[in-house]
């Protein structure tokens, strides 16, 4: 309970959630390099809380794998490679520019929590380089 003089505590949203969960499942993927389906479907077994969205961000991540990859690749600047981001970073962008590429979530709600989840796990340098990146991707400056 907050007092009169405190700011209440921020709530996280449900989507805010699930996206944060898939991060965690295409994180432990990358990590024990294995497919984001079979780490979804362990999650799946043993956490009966995985939300719908969660299950949707990974499998359309997976579905459109190589497309994400090439899409956030040409964004980053010379000398820059998908393998020499950050994990997390990688990540992010991989959701984000799932999102921005294959769903109607508004592209500003994707550039903002993508820019805040690397807010919250990744350096401090994280959010503006996801941010500039993910600019790119957003269906109004697209340039492909």
């Amino acid at each position: 309970m907050s007092g009169p003089h405190e700011s209440p505590r921020p709530r996280t949203s449900a989507r805010h959630k699930a996206r944060k969960h898939a991060l965690d499942i295409l994180f432990e993927s990358d990590i024990r390099e294995t497919d984001p389906l079979v780490t979804l479907e362990e999650r799946l077994t043993i956490d009966v809380t995985v939300r719908e969205l969660t299950s949707d961000i990974v499998r359309g991540v997976r579905e459109h794998w190589g497309y994400i990859n090439d899409a956030v690749s040409d964004r980053l600047a010379e000398g820059w490679t998908l393998e020499r981001m950050p994990r997390v970073d990688r990540v992010i962008a991989r959701i984000a520019a799932y999102e921005l590429l294959f769903t109607e979530t508004e592209p500003n709600v994707v550039v903002s929590e993508a820019v805040t989840l690397a807010s919250e796990l990744s350096t401090d340098e994280s959010p503006a380089f996801l941010n500039a990146v993910l600019s790119g991707l957003t269906p109004s400056r697209r340039t492909d």
